[in-house]
């Protein structure tokens, strides 16, 4: 199984204010991925309203812990900031690690890890088989994968500060 590196970027500004845009039509409130399904669906009023097939980390199963583990993390977050020039297409970040993931590293004395983000493929693959590769298997370093076409739709049907919860 291949593995690309991380998944680092730089951050964007936000534009309007969330509060206004979040009326909207079409605009998700809560972006939930279920990790066993590889799906994640863009909510709105606690109805999916897009559906998409992901790739998680090369480790899927549990949380991540630490740094370089390949798993991607299992709690509450926020879509904090957008990078539209990633080297993965476009990239929203995952607000990973919370206060709790710290803490729980910490205890272990581990580094959790970051630059979680939800990210279409990369722009360097022109390989047909290496496009099946990373559209059907988990292949990164924790984030959540989706293809060019679905990540166009994640960026335009979510704002910076919505919610997402990443379930087993």
């Amino acid at each position: 199984m291949s593995v690309l590196p991380g998944c680092v970027v730089r951050q964007a500004q936000d534009g309007p204010a969330l509060a206004a845009q979040r009326s909207t039509p079409l605009l998700a409130d809560e972006v939930l991925v279920k990790k066993g399904q590889r799906r994640l669906y863009l909510m709105r009023d606690g109805k999916p309203f897009r559906t998409y097939r992901v790739a998680l980390g090369f480790a899927p199963e549990g949380h991540k812990e630490r740094e370089g583990d390949g798993r991607t993390p299992e709690g509450r977050y926020v879509l904090d900031w957008r990078n539209a020039s990633s080297r993965f297409t476009k990239a929203i970040n995952i607000s990973y690690p919370n206060v709790e993931d710290r803490a729980r590293a910490a205890m272990r004395g581990d580094r959790p890890g970051g630059a979680i983000m939800i990210h279409g493929e990369p722009r360097c693959h022109v390989d047909p088989a290496l496009a099946d590769l990373v559209r059907y298997e988990d292949w990164t370093e924790g984030c959540v994968a989706v293809s060019n076409l679905a990540m166009d739709e994640i960026w335009r049907y979510t704002l910076d500060g919505t919610p997402i919860e990443i379930r087993p």
